[in-house]
C-alpha cells in the first residue's frame, strides 16, 4: 500500500502552519512534506514530527524571492553563490527533521540556453554532493509551464536524462503525476519506465489540481500500480482542497493509517 505524505502547505491550511502536524496525524497519515520550513525554526519542527509519531518526506531547498516569482537558483549561471548558500541554509531543517529527501528548484530560465543547461547541470551534481554525507537524496521535478510560466525544468525526459547521464546514487528523479500529465500525458507508461529513477511521488488531479478523486488520471488504478511495481517511497497529497482538508479525504479513507 503507497505511504502518503500530506503536503502541509496546501492541506490542513485551515490552521498555523505549526498545528497541521497535530491535524495531519490525526486524518491519518504517517508522513509529511511541505514546500519550504524557513520562516520556522528547525527545532520546533522536529519536535512536532516526534510528538506526534511523523516522517518528513521531503521539502524544496530555498527559492529565493518565492513571493516576487523567483523559483529556485540551479540554472541561473548568475546566481551560483546564492545556490550554495541555499545548501547550507537547508542543512540544519534537514538534520532536524531527519528529512531523506530534497527538491532542488531549477529557476526561471530559458532550456535552450546552453549557459543555463551548464550551470544546472553543475549546481545538480553540487548538491548531490554536498547532501551525500547525511544520507540525503537531492531530487530535480520537471513542472508545467501553464502553473509555472518561464520554469527551466518542464520537460520529463530532459530531467530523466540528467539524472541518468550523471548517475550521481543520491540524484532521483522528483515525479509529480499532475505536472507530467498536463507536459506529456501518458502518465502511467511514463511512471513504469522511470521508477528506477524516482525518489518521490507527488498526486493531484488534473487539471483542477485537486482531491485525486476524478478528472484525467485513475489514482486507484495508479495506486495498485504502485504495489505492483513494488515502489517503496512516499506518494506526497500536493493538492490544493475544494474546502476543508479533512471534508475531502474521501480518496484516502482506503489507506488511512489505523
Amino acid at each position: 500500500m503507497p505511504r502518503f505524505a500530506a503536503n502541509l502547505s496546501l492541506l490542513f491550511t485551515e490552521y498555523p502552519f505549526l498545528d497541521r502536524f497535530e491535524a495531519a496525524a490525526a486524518a491519518g497519515f504517517t508522513a509529511v512534506e511541505f514546500l519550504f520550513p524557513y520562516e520556522h525554526d528547525p527545532d520546533a519542527i522536529g519536535e512536532r514530527l516526534r510528538r506526534f509519531g511523523l516522517t518528513q518526506a521531503l521539502f524544496n531547498l530555498p527559492p529565493g524571492d518565492w513571493v516576487n516569482g523567483e523559483k529556485g537558483f540551479a540554472a541561473r549561471p548568475d546566481k551560483f553563490a546564492e545556490l550554495q548558500q541555499s545548501l547550507r541554509t537547508a542543512l540544519p531543517y534537514a538534520l532536524a527533521t531527519g528529512v531523506k529527501r530534497l527538491h532542488l528548484l531549477a529557476g526561471n530560465a530559458d532550456r535552450y540556453d546552453t549557459a543555463s543547461v551548464l550551470a544546472f547541470r553543475r549546481a545538480v551534481a553540487v548538491a548531490a554532493h554536498f547532501f551525500a554525507p547525511h544520507g540525503i537524496d537531492v531530487l530535480i521535478e520537471p513542472l508545467n509551464h501553464r502553473d509555472a510560466p518561464g520554469y527551466f525544468l518542464g520537460d520529463v525526459d530532459f530531467a530523466a536524462g540528467l539524472v541518468r547521464e550523471l548517475a550521481i546514487p543520491n540524484l532521483k528523479l522528483q515525479f509529480d503525476c499532475y505536472h507530467c500529465q498536463i507536459l506529456h500525458g501518458d502518465t502511467i507508461t511514463r511512471l513504469r519506465e522511470l521508477l528506477p529513477i524516482i525518489g518521490h511521488i507527488q498526486i493531484a488531479s488534473v487539471p483542477s489540481r485537486q482531491e485525486p478523486d476524478g478528472e484525467e488520471l485513475n489514482y486507484p488504478f495508479l495506486f495498485e500500480e504502485l504495489d505492483r511495481l513494488g515502489y517503496a517511497g512516499f506518494v506526497g497529497a500536493e493538492y490544493r482542497p475544494r474546502g476543508r482538508t479533512a471534508e475531502g479525504l474521501g480518496w484516502f479513507a482506503p489507506y488511512r493509517a489505523t
